[in-house]
């Protein structure tokens, strides 16, 4: 079992950046694929960004790649997800997730086992 907790939303204008976290707890999640995840009011929710259990596979979603970046930190049980140049398109409620599989890097929401609250980011123009 792995519990995953967010942190870092908030209000932000256009074109500023935010640094999410997600740091969890349970045996052995230093070795799960992590994902972020996004979900705005009255859609689905939807892929941002994927880091394999060693960091050495990373995916984003097109509309953020070249502004977003994924990293992790297992010796703190961590991912990271920093947000550059912000749009008010990124508005959504964010996700972090975690599977583990560890001969491929996720991408879609029915491939994640564990999920966390969510943390809120608004982006105002």
């Amino acid at each position: 079992q792995v519990q995953l907790v967010e942190s870092g939303g908030g209000l932000v204008q256009a074109g500023g950046s935010l640094r999410l976290s997600c740091a969890a707890s349970g045996s052995t999640s230093s070795t799960y694929a992590m994902g972020w995840f996004r979900q705005a009011p009255g859609k689905d929710r939807e892929f941002v960004a994927a880091i394999g259990w060693n960091g050495g596979d990373i995916y984003y979603k097109d509309s953020v790649k070249g502004r977003f970046t994924i990293s992790r930190d297992n010796t703190k049980n961590s991912v990271y997800l920093q947000m550059n140049s912000l749009k008010p398109e990124d508005t959504a409620v964010y996700y972090c997730a975690a599977d583990s599989a560890t001969w491929y890097t996720p991408v879609l929401v029915t491939q994640y086992e564990y999920w966390g609250q969510g943390t809120q980011v608004t982006v105002v123009s």
